[in-house]
C-alpha cells in the first residue's frame, strides 16, 4: 500500500546568504557593569536588541522570498534579558512594536517559529539556583513569544540535562523538577534526545510519563543506535505529539567525518535522509524538518537540489516536499 508524506525545511537563527543580518548580537556582563548608570545600559541593551528583532525579521522575509516556512528564532535576540542584573526591565513591553511586527508577520505567512535554548538551561539538576536561572530563561521566552502573539505551546526544545548523579537519578530529577515550574512553561517545552547522556529511550520515558512531545534527532540516534531499531521508537514518538497543536517536528544534521562523529557537517547527507524518511512514510501526515547544519539556509538549499534527484520524492518548495513509500499492510 502507497503513503505519502508531506514534508516542510527549516534552518537555525541566522541566514549564511544574508549579510549584516546577525540576530544574536550581544552585551557581555562585565560590559552592562562597567556602565555606571544601569538606566543608561537597559536603554542600550534595548538598542542592541532592536537590531537583532530588525535583522530577526529580514531573515524571515528572506524566508518568505524562498518558501521557507520553518525557523529556529536566535535565544540571544534580547541579550542579558535572563540575567539578574536586569531584574525588573520590561524588555517585552520595549520592544513590543518590533515583537508584534515579527508576530504578525509569522501569523500571516502561516510560518512555525520555534526555539532552542542553550545548554545552560538544564531541568535536572538538583542545583535550585540553576533550575532557578533556568525557569528565567524560559520565561523569557514565553514573554517573547507571547508579546508577538503567537501561541507558546510546544515552542522551547530542551535535552533532559547532565547525569553527574546517574542517568535514572538525571530522569527522575526531571520529572520533579519539572513538577516544580509553573504550567504554562511546562506546555512551551519538547525535549530531544542527546547524543551522550540521553538516547531515545530515555526521551520517550519523560516524553509518555508527562505528556511532553518528543523531538527525535536523526543524527543522535545514528550515533547510539542500528538503524533497525528505529521503527518501534518512532512510532513512539510520533505518539507523544497526539495532543500538540503543531505537526511532528524532527531535527537532522549529518556527521562530519565517518558515520558515528557527534560534530556537524556543513550541509546535509540526502541519501541518509531519504532513506529515513521513506521508511517512516504513513505514519505521519506531516513532518517538520529542523536542519542543523553550520551552513544554515545554504544546507537547506543545497538539500532541497539533492532531493529533487530522489526518484521517491516530489519538491516544490521547502514547505512543499511530497515523499512516497510503501507500507505494508
Amino acid at each position: 500500500m502507497e503513503q505519502t508524506l508531506s514534508l516542510r525545511l527549516g534552518y537555525v537563527a541566522m541566514s549564511v546568504l544574508l549579510s549584516n543580518a546577525s540576530p544574536s548580537q550581544t552585551m557581555t556582563v562585565k560590559q552592562f557593569e562597567q556602565i555606571i548608570d544601569k538606566e543608561a545600559g537597559i536603554r542600550k541593551l534595548e538598542r542592541i536588541a532592536t537590531s537583532n528583532l530588525e535583522n530577526c525579521l529580514r531573515i524571515l522575509k528572506h524566508n518568505k522570498a524562498h518558501e521557507i516556512e520553518f525557523f529556529r528564532l536566535s535565544s540571544r535576540l534580547v541579550p542579558l534579558a535572563n540575567h539578574p542584573l536586569t531584574e525588573g526591565w520590561k524588555y517585552e513591553r520595549a520592544l513590543s512594536p518590533l515583537l508584534k511586527e515579527i508576530g504578525d508577520f509569522v501569523k500571516k505567512e502561516n510560518m512555525r517559529i520555534d526555539f532552542h535554548p542553550d545548554h545552560f538551561v538544564v531541568l535536572n539538576g538538583q542545583s535550585k539556583e540553576i533550575l532557578q536561572q533556568s525557569l528565567r530563561t524560559l520565561v523569557m521566552h514565553y514573554k517573547l513569544l507571547k508579546e508577538m502573539g503567537i501561541s507558546p505551546i510546544h515552542r522551547c526544545v530542551l535535552h533532559v540535562g547532565g547525569k553527574k548523579q546517574g542517568r535514572e537519578e538525571g530522569l527522575e530529577q526531571f520529572i520533579e523538577n519539572f513538577s516544580m515550574i509553573p504550567v504554562p512553561i511546562q506546555k512551551m517545552i519538547m525535549i530531544e534526545n542527546d547524543d551522550v547522556n540521553y538516547p531515545i529511550e530515555d526521551v520517550l520515558y519523560i516524553g509518555e510519563k508527562l505528556n511532553i512531545p518528543v523531538v527525535f534527532d536523526l543524527h543522535h540516534f545514528d550515533v547510539l543506535h542500528e538503524e533497525d531499531q528505529l521503527n518501534s521508537l518512532w512510532q513512539r514518538v510520533v505518539a507523544t505529539w497526539k495532543d500538540s497543536p503543531l505537526p511532528v517536528k524532527m531535527h537532522i544534521s549529518s556527521p562530519k567525518e565517518g558515520e558515528t562523529d557527534r560534530r556537524h557537517h556543513d550541509y546535509i547527507n540526502a541519501d541518509r535522509f531519504t532513506r529515513f524518511i521513506t521508511t517512516i512514510t504513513g505514519t505521519v501526515d506531516q513532518l517538520d524538518v529542523m536542519i542543523e547544519a553550520k551552513q544554515k539556509d545554504a544546507a537547506l538549499l543545497r538539500l532541497l537540489e539533492d532531493l529533487k534527484t530522489m526518484k521517491e520524492i516530489t519538491v516544490k518548495s521547502p514547505s512543499s516536499i511530497t515523499v512516497k513509500g510503501t507500507v505494508l499492510p
